[in-house]
């Protein structure tokens, strides 16, 4: 008969033996050792989507080991950091967590199944978007002049839409309104996509467009872009002025997507993941691709992340507040 000294004995060496194992696959210098699921919380296809899959794929080469999209989309993305925040901490599940993630749901939202302040590490930023003003063509306006004199000759007749109620793009036509002093008629959709075909067909004239969302249907001449709500020009379109030029500098917003993981995740294996990000993001043939596809290139450390979600909360949260704007 096996003594209970020998079991606990061998017991409490497999134990330790797990316990190293676990240590081991910890350590930076073992992973990643199987592929990482990257979580996106919109569809396949749209900016997010393609920022994920493009700086996915060279991280992929870099790391040895498959980078796995998963589109989560639905309730402003919140499905999505659900579940990154109660997977493993483990360094194998990550988030493309945006301002809309980290800065509005807690305030656009009562009840969120996670917690943007406890529920995530950064990782770092990869990218941001301006957005603009963009009109049908058949709307007859062809630049921000144009569109002022249109909203003080017509106050709250023009209709503008936007990819929905509590967007970036929504908060962005609030502080456009309250800083200009303009009214507009909000027309909110599920998503930009509807939107964008709405305003190519002149069902409505106006649209608060992100880049990489409509760049092709800029450069087709399929919309008219009329004001930039950016600090400087964008780099995809010189010629369009901005809301800073025309004496608002206040009237700045861009989507913006960094990188994330569970908090619990192991220090090290989010300092590895966030070199490899930088470097990934230095890339040449990276940074073409975003910028053709309409994002700018930003790479920024998980410090440098932490205090642009802080300043993007102080900014946009009392806005969000003011209004009244909830999604439940």
């Amino acid at each position: 008969m096996i003594s209970t000294r020998r079991l606990f004995t061998s017991f409490s060496l497999a134990a330790a033996s797990l316990l190293a194992l676990g240590q081991a696959q910890a350590q930076p210098s073992n992973y990643p050792a199987k592929p990482i699921r990257w979580v996106v919380g919109y569809p396949a296809g749209g900016g997010t989507d393609f920022l994920a899959r493009t700086v996915g794929a060279q991280l992929s080469r870099q790391l040895g080991q498959p980078i796995l999209v998963d589109n989560r989309p639905g309730a402003g993305a919140s499905i999505a950091a659900d579940n990154v925040a109660h997977s493993s901490a483990d360094g194998y599940t990550m988030l493309s967590a945006d301002n809309g993630v980290l800065v509005y749901n807690p305030v656009l939202y009562k009840k969120l199944p996670y917690s943007a302040d406890k529920d995530f590490g950064p990782v770092g930023m990869m990218g941001r978007s301006p957005l603009l003003i963009v009109a049908s063509p058949q709307a007859g306006l062809t630049d921000a002049k144009a569109l002022l004199a249109a909203l003080q000759r017509s106050p709250g007749e023009l209709s503008i839409a936007t990819a929905g109620q509590g967007s970036p793009h929504h908060l962005a036509l609030e502080l456009f309104q309250r800083e200009f002093g303009v009214k507009l008629l909000h027309v909110p959709y599920k998503g930009g996509a509807p939107a964008l075909q709405d305003v190519m067909g002149n069902q409505v004239p106006l649209m608060m467009l992100d880049l990489p969302s409509g760049i092709s249907a800029v450069k087709a001449g399929k919309v008219v872009p009329l004001l930039a709500l950016s600090g400087e020009r964008i780099p995809q379109l010189p010629q369009l002025i901005t809301a800073r030029e025309m004496g608002y500098p206040a009237v700045e917003a861009y989507t913006w997507q960094g990188l994330v993981l569970p908090s619990a995740t192991p220090k090290e294996i989010g300092a590895r993941l966030g070199t490899e990000l930088q470097k990934a993001m230095a890339d040449t043939a990276v940074r073409q691709k975003l910028f053709d596809a309409g994002w700018e290139a930003r790479p920024a450390d998980a410090a440098d992340m932490n205090r642009l979600i802080d300043s993007e909360r102080k900014k946009w949260q009392p806005l969000i507040k003011a209004l009244g704007i909830t999604l439940d």
